[in-house]
C-alpha cells in the first residue's frame, strides 16, 4: 500500500493506494489494522459498491478501481504487475446517508435514525450510524426534532442543496488550488456535442465541479443541483467530467 497527499473538499486529505487482493470484491473482511472493506449502495447509481472503513478512526473511504491491459505500477520501492489499481480516498459519508433519508422521506414523516438507515441487501449500512459528528452532519441535510430524548429527521431538499453548493464551490477551490484547468476541457466538450456555452472560466470551474459532485448523488438531485447553481439547461447533456482517479493520471502524466 502506500499513500499520498490529495485535495479533496477543499483542504488536504490522506489518500491511499493499493493493489487489492480479488476475493475481498466479494466479502468483507476485517484485517488486523482495523480496516474493513464493506459493500454498500453506491449514492448515484442506487447499486453496490465496494467502500472502506477505518474503525480505529471511525472513517469512510471510496475505493476507486483504475485498471489497464499490460501495465505496471511503481508503488513505495517495488514495480506491481497488472494494471489492477485502487485509490483509497476519504468520502463524506453524508452522501451515502442522503440516499437513506430521501428515501425515507416518501413516507414524509420524521423518523428516528435507525429505522431510516435500513438496507436489507447492504446490511453493514449500519456502520454509518458509528460514524463521529453523525448529528452535526444531519444538520446540513435534514429537519430535525427531540420528542421524549429520541431524535426524529427527515429529509430537507432546501438544505440539502445549500450544502451540496457548498460542495460544489469547496470542489472548485481545491481545482484552482490545484491548477487544473478544466476550461479547454469544458469547452472542447460543448465544441463536439454542437452545444455554445459561456467562455466565462469561473462558470468552467462550476460546471466541471458539479459533474464531479453527481456522481456522489442521484440524477433527479444533480438536475435540481443544476438549476440551483444557475447553469444553462443544456449543461445536462454534456459528458460528465472524467472520475478522480483518470483526473489523477492524467495530471500525472503532465
Amino acid at each position: 500500500m502506500a499513500r499520498r497527499e490529495d485535495c479533496g473538499d477543499g483542504a488536504r486529505a490522506r489518500q491511499h493506494v493499493f493493489l487489492l487482493p480479488e476475493y475481498l470484491k466479494d466479502a468483507s473482511k476485517k484485517m488486523k489494522s482495523g480496516l474493513m472493506f464493506v459493500k454498500l449502495v453506491n449514492p448515484c447509481s442506487g447499486e453496490g459498491a465496494l467502500y472502506l472503513f477505518n474503525m480505529c478512526l471511525q472513517q469512510l473511504f471510496e475505493i476507486k478501481v483504475f485498471k489497464e491491459k499490460h501495465h505496471s505500477w511503481f508503488i513505495n520501492q517495488s514495480v506491481q504487475s497488472g494494471g489492477l489499481l485502487h485509490f483509497v480516498t476519504p468520502m463524506d459519508p453524508l452522501f451515502l446517508l442522503l440516499h437513506y433519508l430521501i428515501k425515507a422521506d416518501k413516507e414524509g414523516k420524521f423518523q428516528p435514525l435507525d429505522q431510516v438507515v435500513v438496507d436489507d441487501m447492504f446490511p453493514n449500512c449500519i456502520l454509518l450510524l458509528k460514524l463521529p459528528e453523525l448529528e452535526k452532519l444531519l444538520q446540513h441535510v435534514t429537519e430535525g426534532k427531540e420528542i421524549g430524548k429520541k431524535k426524529y429527521y427527515k429529509y430537507s431538499k432546501e438544505k440539502t442543496l445549500k450544502w451540496l453548493e457548498k460542495k460544489v464551490n469547496q470542489t472548485v477551490a481545491a481545482l484552482k488550488t490545484s491548477n487544473i484547468n478544466v476550461g479547454a476541457r469544458v469547452q472542447s466538450t460543448a465544441f463536439f456535442s454542437g452545444h455554445h456555452i459561456s467562455s466565462d472560466k469561473e462558470e468552467d470551474y462550476i460546471r466541471y465541479a458539479h459533474g464531479l459532485i453527481s456522481d456522489y448523488i442521484t440524477k433527479e438531485l444533480s438536475d435540481d443541483l443544476s438549476k440551483y447553481l444557475k447553469l444553462p439547461e443544456d449543461s445536462a447533456s454534456l459528458p460528465k467530467p472524467p472520475s478522480k482517479v483518470a483526473a489523477q493520471r492524467q495530471k500525472r502524466n503532465k
